[in-house]
């Protein structure tokens, strides 16, 4: 099977390493760049000796598939160019602002057999597939993802820009409806909230607690499940675990074997793996969508207590 055409949306913080990982996937071609800022698009245009454009119509015509990486209220509209052109897209999270748009975009390209990824990075990290693998039902879920403070993305707050990594995570693995939750969160140095803890109770009994920072000194990105007669401790960043398990009346601790690996590499590359085949992505629009929706609920639910 041939390469696929593919480009890069937006060449910030993110986009820049959609670039350089894309530049070394065997399977794509890695043949046009867009960006607002020209400066940026041509300096990252001759890192990696790929062709910067001026237009999304130009964009357009040199790509198969794309990736997008820039704000969030642009999301929906240049995803949409996208698809109606017939291009398979991976949109960074949050997939867009509001559920109605999202849901569009999942139906857009479900509708023309299309692949529509949400780049909810972590679930190709492999920490999280040393947990699939020794899950049975989570009762309880606890999370922690802290960040400094990242001068980019202040247009959302920090349930957007990082919680939401837990949210699809937590969706993806208790696979449950939302019964009840409860969530605070205060903004700090942006309009928006820069740290936010939220209480998620399935219908199946599972329970889930979510703290998210981007005012913490230092970085943190860990997840705890526990289960019947065991718990896992996962380290996102660090890609390290371990597991406790009742023996014989005695708690016993293993370290969890884990395969490092790059997770941004893993994401992209089955992005393109799926556009060229026509596959069905890891995390879907309408998982993405789920995601936001979870999210935005949160984020209702904290504007509510802040006024009371």
């Amino acid at each position: 099977m041939q390469k696929i055409r593919v480009g890069v949306i937006g060449t910030g913080a993110i986009g820049k390493n959609h670039a350089r990982v894309m530049s070394e996937l065997p399977d794509a071609e890695f043949t046009a760049i867009l960006d607002a800022n020209p400066d940026t698009a041509a300096e990252i245009g001759a890192r990696f000796s790929v062709r910067v454009v001026s237009s999304l119509d130009e964009f357009v015509t040199l790509v198969d598939a794309a990736t997008i990486a820039t704000p969030t209220p642009t999301h929906f509209p240049i995803a949409k160019t996208l698809l109606e052109a017939g291009k398979h897209c991976l949109v960074e999270k949050p997939i867009t602002e509001n559920t109605s748009d999202a849901k569009a975009l999942a139906d857009l390209a479900q509708n023309a057999g299309l692949v529509l990824q949400v780049g909810h990075i972590e679930r190709f990290n492999p920490v999280l597939k040393a947990l699939e693998e020794r899950l049975t039902q989570a009762r309880f879920i606890e999370a922690h993802r802290l960040s400094p403070y990242p001068n980019r993305s202040t247009e959302i707050g920090v349930v957007l820009d990082l919680m939401i990594h837990d949210l699809e995570i937590l969706l993806h693995l208790v696979r449950s409806p939302v019964q009840s939750l409860d969530a605070v969160g205060i903004p700090v140095l942006s309009k928006r909230e820069d740290i936010a803890n939220a209480r998620i109770r399935f219908e199946n009994g599972c329970v889930a607690n979510l703290t998210a920072s981007r005012i913490s000194p230092e970085k943190m990105r860990k997840i705890r499940v526990f289960q019947h007669n065991a718990y896992l401790s996962l380290d996102y960043q660090n890609q390290t675990g371990e597991i406790y398990r009742l023996d014989n009346g005695q708690i016993v601790r293993e370290l969890v074997e884990i395969e490092k690996d790059e997770p941004l590499k893993r994401e992209l590359a089955s992005f393109v793996e799926c556009a060229r085949k026509g596959a069905r992505p890891e995390v879907t629009g309408a998982a993405g969508a789920a995601a936001l929706e979870l999210a935005l609920r949160i984020i209702q639910q904290i504007e509510l207590t802040g006024k009371q």
